[in-house]
């Protein structure tokens, strides 16, 4: 199977990289994000292609999405008019509440990784290593000299991926307050200076 990497984001795709982000983090963000109907409402209005790069195989079946954050945008964005749109005005702001909690500021020098995700048939093939060295290939290509990412401490899989990949953790994050609204305790702060 041949395996290209691209930024185009046809609406179809649009749908389906939606539906993958979610089945990669919607175990998380199902108490706050939830129903997830709406929630892949959202997520698929506010991706901005110009913040990812997508894996599709030779029949233009989407594998698996990268995004990223920096100080211009994001993958995964949008904001309470975009949360109210979809969950109503009460809905949308408690969200944004929530939200707010994960989200940190990112400095313009700062280019983070905004949501890793590949299909599970898929998996094991090199495809999220691919994506990830594409990430921070793109990343020095903008002037950036490292790339962060979070990964959540019960991720062992996902983080000695990372680890093999020349990631190492520079902090530990989380809290209570993240275990109950999120379903987990708390993260790494891992960094790839390139």
């Amino acid at each position: 199977m041949k395996i290209e990497y691209s930024r185009s984001l046809s609406p179809a795709d649009r749908r389906a990289a939606a539906a993958l982000y979610w089945l990669a983090f919607g175990s998380k963000l199902a108490r706050v994000m939830g129903p997830e109907t709406k929630a892949l409402g959202y997520i698929e209005q506010v991706l901005d292609p110009t913040h990812a790069l997508l894996a599709r195989d030779d029949a233009g079946k989407v594998l698996g999405l990268a995004g990223f954050r920096t100080a211009y945008g994001s993958f995964v964005g949008g904001g309470l008019a975009e949360l109210q749109a979809v969950y109503g005005r009460a809905g949308g702001l408690w969200r944004a509440a929530c939200l707010h909690i994960l989200a940190r500021d990112v400095a313009e020098q700062n280019f983070v990784v905004d949501g890793l995700a590949v299909r599970p048939e898929t998996r094991g093939k090199g495809i999220g290593a691919a994506l990830l060295e594409a990430l921070c290939l793109e990343a020095e290509a903008r002037g950036h000299r490292a790339v962060r990412l979070d990964v959540v401490e019960e991720n062992l899989r996902a983080r000695a991926l990372y680890e093999r990949l020349g990631f190492r953790v520079r902090a530990h994050r989380g809290s209570k307050l993240t275990r109950w609204l999120f379903d987990f305790g708390g993260f790494w702060v891992m960094v790839r200076e390139l």
